[in-house]
């Protein structure tokens, strides 16, 4: 490791770099060691979906020569996949610290390369540019964001001609063009300029008038105009386009959080820029209960993930968790159409094997197929590819804060989900009842499922092989019982095997392999364990569910099934 460290370092310390980053790095061997190893130990790796890590100066680090390089190896790939002189690519960024610096050197490095780049003039949600690749007929994308990560990081999501991230094989073999890149010196950092456009209110237009089609009930919008709404961006891209287009859907009481309004890439507000975090959401929350709102909506900074809060059963606020939500918008979705008329016999709707399997029932219940991917949007655009010639997506979703409504984008959509989710609240309220009352009554028609989730970090260089360590010890030591009930199959998303531990009876996982263990129990609980692929974490999903025999025993129900999930996070030793 120190040998590998010291080969980094006089790398940088010889090579063709600013002075000021060879000052740093001088500074960091006096004053620093610890620093300098962490920062040079190993090359930021290019994962499947891209770069993420802190920004810095060194071979593990988010910078300027890291992020030059992974252009190079992407743009030499998309050059070899379409033909040199054919490729297009647009380009966009959040609001990030570095966030338009990194944007423009891939815009010039693509650029440089002979790529015609479609550069956002200034800052915009991710689904944006997801949307805006399909729009211009773009072979790829790519944005610097770090979606919902603290302040200290940026990365670099890596899109192909669909919209959608980097799927097998091109995220492999983009993988391998990066690593070819031995230096900055194989980076052409400049000569193309005149290849690059800005672009920015026509393609706003477009996504707007896209996502105004969306709408099932833009009756009821205009019935409901004066719901009361508050939104947060979260210092994030949801402000450039969130308020015109709740304006165009109709709605005329809209509150925005003005705490936290401006873009600000140090997030001087929160510790955390997610809305999964009910700190991220407290500002905007005491808004909301101030003013006796209707809803409270809040973006991540780059506008992929929303979270929500509304009033419960007993008039208190409460946060809706990832499951809840798509719950709701996937249940509007298949109701409201049929209610309209404009379903259709072979509408389908995605989600992923960690998301609430309430979901699967109530799809199940109207006919409808549900279909189940490994966790990230990548693989509902995939699978949206494959089927488009013969089904029609509806809407996907996953637990971790992520709707995609229509097709006419390839990732999570945080602008449409706000929208949509006004759009159903307004819904409710025109019958005289709220979101929360409509969960009530799902829990009485299909079971009341609830869902929870642990995330447990291992810092450092040693992070990774301890997580690695813990999966095998469940795939070596499986347990036979949690929580007083059987395990009774365990599914191993690497291995792509499922196993009856009763029987022995196995079968083959028809997924690409991913490495995520689930267990499933007598009782009908889940649980899932499955490591971060961006950050040294690993994350337990918790899924439990029973009837609900009428709305009035909601309480004592909800109780018993914390009380069994607690059962299961003691047992497995994990708090």
């Amino acid at each position: 490791m120190q040998a590998t460290i010291q080969a980094n370092v006089q790398k940088w310390l010889a090579g063709n770099f600013e002075q000021s980053v060879k000052d740093e790095i001088t500074q960091l061997q006096q004053g620093n060691p610890d620093e300098l190893a962490d920062s040079f130990y190993r090359n930021l790796e290019f994962g499947t979906g891209g770069l993420r890590g802190i920004m810095g100066i060194g071979t593990n680090r988010m910078n300027k020569y890291t992020v030059g390089m992974a252009t190079q190896g992407y743009a030499n790939y998309l050059n070899k996949s379409f033909g040199g002189g054919n490729v297009k690519c647009v380009v966009g960024h959040d609001s990030r610290n570095n966030s338009r610096l990194f944007a423009e050197i891939v815009a010039n490095v693509m650029g440089a390369n002979g790529i015609k780049v479609y550069l956002f003039e200034a800052l915009r949600p991710t689904p944006e540019l997801s949307f805006a690749i399909r729009h211009l007929g773009c072979q790829g994308g790519v944005v610097c964001t770090a979606s919902h990560n603290p302040k200290e990081y940026n990365g670099y999501k890596a899109y192909w001609n669909d919209g959608g991230q980097l799927v097998p094989p091109h995220d492999k073999n983009v993988i391998t063009e990066v690593d070819k890149i031995a230096g900055v010196d194989d980076v052409k950092w400049s000569g193309g300029e005149s290849n690059i456009t800005l672009i920015g209110k026509e393609m706003d237009e477009a996504y707007m008038q896209m996502i105004q089609s969306l709408s099932v009930y833009p009756e009821v919008c205009k019935a409901q105009h004066d719901l009361k709404i508050v939104y947060t961006s979260i210092h994030g891209t949801g402000i450039t386009l969130v308020p015109q287009v709740l304006q165009r859907f109709g709605f005329t009481n809209v509150t925005i959080v003005d705490e936290q309004k401006e873009p600000n890439g140090n997030f001087p507000t929160v510790v955390y820029p997610n809305p999964e975090e009910a700190e991220a959401m407290n500002i905007g929350l005491n808004k909301a209960k101030a003013l006796d709102a209707d809803i409270l909506l809040g973006t991540d900074p780059d506008s992929d993930r929303v979270g929500i809060a509304i009033k419960d059963h007993k008039g208190n606020w409460v946060l809706m968790n990832g499951n809840q939500t798509a719950v709701l918008a996937f249940n509007y979705m298949i109701e409201a159409r049929k209610a309209k008329g404009i379903n259709q016999p072979n509408d389908m709707v995605v989600k992923t094997i960690v998301t609430t399997e309430m979901i699967d029932a109530i799809a199940k219940a109207s006919d409808i197929k549900c279909y189940n991917v490994l966790t990230g949007f990548k693989w509902i655009a995939e699978l949206i590819k494959e089927k488009e010639a013969t089904e029609n997506y509806i809407v996907g979703g996953e637990e971790s804060y992520g709707l995609m409504i229509g097709s006419q984008l390839r990732d999570k959509d945080a602008i449409s989900a706000v929208a949509l989710l006004c759009e159903m609240a307004a819904y409710e309220k025109n019958k005289g009842r709220s979101l929360y009352q409509k969960m009530i009554d799902l829990y009485v028609q299909y079971g009341f499922y609830k869902e929870s989730l642990i995330s447990i970090t291992k810092k450092g260089m040693n992070g990774q092989a301890e997580i690695a360590e813990m999966m095998q010890g469940y795939r070596d030591n499986t347990p036979t019982s949690i929580n007083g009930s059987a395990v009774v199959q365990l599914l191993d998303y690497q291995l792509q095997k499922g196993k009856n531990i009763q029987t022995g009876e196995e079968w083959t996982i028809n997924l690409p392999k991913s490495n995520v263990l689930q267990f499933i129990l007598a009782d009908g609980s889940k649980i899932s364990a499955r490591p971060s692929g961006t950050e040294p974490k690993i994350k337990f999903y918790f899924s439990v569910n029973t009837k609900l025999d009428k709305a009035e025993n909601f309480d004592a129900v909800h109780q018993e099934l914390n009380d069994r999930i607690d059962g299961i996070i003691k047992d497995m030793k994990l708090k």
